[in-house]
């Protein structure tokens, strides 16, 4: 193994081959460029002396040498590749298309995308135009759903057949630079999260009643399991502890209808019959859902407590089905690893046959928020709370045009 600095140490998984860790190497203690390095880690931004394992491979960012040329493409998606350092202009495009199918809060579409064709790198950025000032003044809801489309793009770009590097908040002097994601080269054997890209144009919020039926255990575990892979908790709330986050998200759902900032924010980002603004962003009201007669499930009315003419009403769950992702520590890195856990664990659920949507009201409100732990579990942060069950897909909604959201540099 030989280094230069500038070039990226990636720790890879023993068992799934996925990155777990990776850094800059700023500084080399042999001339020839043979460990041990200084590496600068792109979770904690702190500088440690490593001697690599065989679990890790060194990327040659700013000087690998010129690809031969190739004609690999990915088996199922027919397009070829003519060289091993660049990407067609189609094929970018199609990446932050399905990138950009993520979810966000109020279809915000908090996101914008860079990529730079000679060193193979996407960049994401934050959009303000996204921003939610009055619900999401920490910007923590911008972050959750930049992290659910890095989270898209990295599944499409499996799926394309290539591995990639990502790093978090890469620039600390750019706050709004939220992730870079490198393509390094040919997928190998290990295709995750390639096998996840068929959810990623199916999965849609659904505001429908779900059914009373069980959720299997092992599907459970494996959405356990796909939030963990992130490096995020997720656990489903019974008993006492889901009363309690019923009864915090129904009181905070009770605050934003008489509160005028969320309010505003609501409107800006919801569209009904007869608008004359552009169907590219926010939820149309003909994904509101009906209005609950009688349930438990915690249901956001996007109509604003206003009436809707020819909106039905229907039974929701009694006993609805939660989870809460939680992280041990509370700031922007955090944020984009949750988005990136629950976008995972949609499209997850989503192959399962599960439908989905979210439940944020208390998130919204910092004195609703904390008490949405479990005490007794150890867990510190709650960054999301999802509905599941079995029911009625939700309905598509409006996306932004990929050519208003992406930057093709050289």
């Amino acid at each position: 193994m030989r280094a230069q600095v500038g070039d990226q140490l990636i720790v890879e998984s023993p068992t799934t081959g996925a990155t777990q860790r990776d850094g800059e190497i700023v500084g080399l203690h042999h001339e020839d460029g043979t460990p041990p390095y200084d590496v600068r880690w792109s979770d904690s931004d702190q500088v440690t002396l490593v001697f690599p394992g065989p679990d890790a491979h060194v990327h040659h960012l700013a000087h690998e040498p010129e690809g031969r040329p190739e004609t690999t493409g990915h088996p199922e998606s027919g397009v070829a590749r003519d060289s091993a350092r660049s990407l067609s202009e189609a094929v970018v495009m199609a990446l932050v298309r399905d990138a950009t199918a993520a979810p966000s809060m109020h279809n915000a579409q908090p996101w914008r995308f860079q990529y730079f064709r000679r060193t193979r790198v996407f960049h994401l950025r934050a959009d303000l135009r996204g921003a939610l000032p009055h619900s999401d003044p920490e910007l923590r809801a911008l972050h959750l759903g930049c992290g659910a489309a890095l989270m898209n793009l990295r599944v499409a770009v499996a799926h394309e057949g290539w591995q990639a590097a990502t790093r978090l908040l890469p620039d600390p002097g750019d706050p709004m630079l939220l992730a870079s994601v490198t393509l390094t080269g040919p997928l190998g054997g290990e295709t995750d999260p390639a096998g996840l890209y068929p959810a990623v144009h199916t999965r849609h919020t659904s505001r429908h009643p779900f059914a009373e039926t069980p959720i299997p255990g092992p599907v459970c575990t494996a959405l356990v399991d796909a939030a963990h892979q992130e490096g995020v908790w997720l656990a489903f709330p019974s008993g006492w502890h889901l009363q309690s986050v019923l009864e915090l998200m129904l009181e905070a759902e009770a605050r934003n209808i008489t509160d005028a900032g969320t309010a505003s924010d609501l409107a800006r980002f919801t569209r009904r019959a007869g608008d004359e603004r552009p169907a590219t962003e926010g939820v149309p009201e003909s994904a509101f859902g009906p209005l609950r007669r009688i349930g438990k499930a915690p249901m956001r009315d996007f109509a604003g407590g206003k009436r809707v003419p020819g909106r039905p009403t229907a039974d929701f769950e009694t006993f609805p089905h939660l989870a809460l992702l939680s992280t041990a520590r509370d700031r922007p890195e955090d944020w984009l690893r949750t988005g990136q856990a629950v976008e995972r664990v949609l499209l997850r659920a989503t192959l399962e046959g599960l439908a989905t949507s979210f439940v944020t009201q208390a998130l919204e409100w910092h004195d609703t928020r904390w008490p949405l732990r479990d005490p007794t579990s150890g867990m510190a942060y709650v960054q999301m709370v999802l509905r599941l069950g079995y029911g009625r897909p939700g309905a598509r909604t409006p996306r932004r045009p990929v050519q208003d959201v992406l930057d093709t540099e050289p």
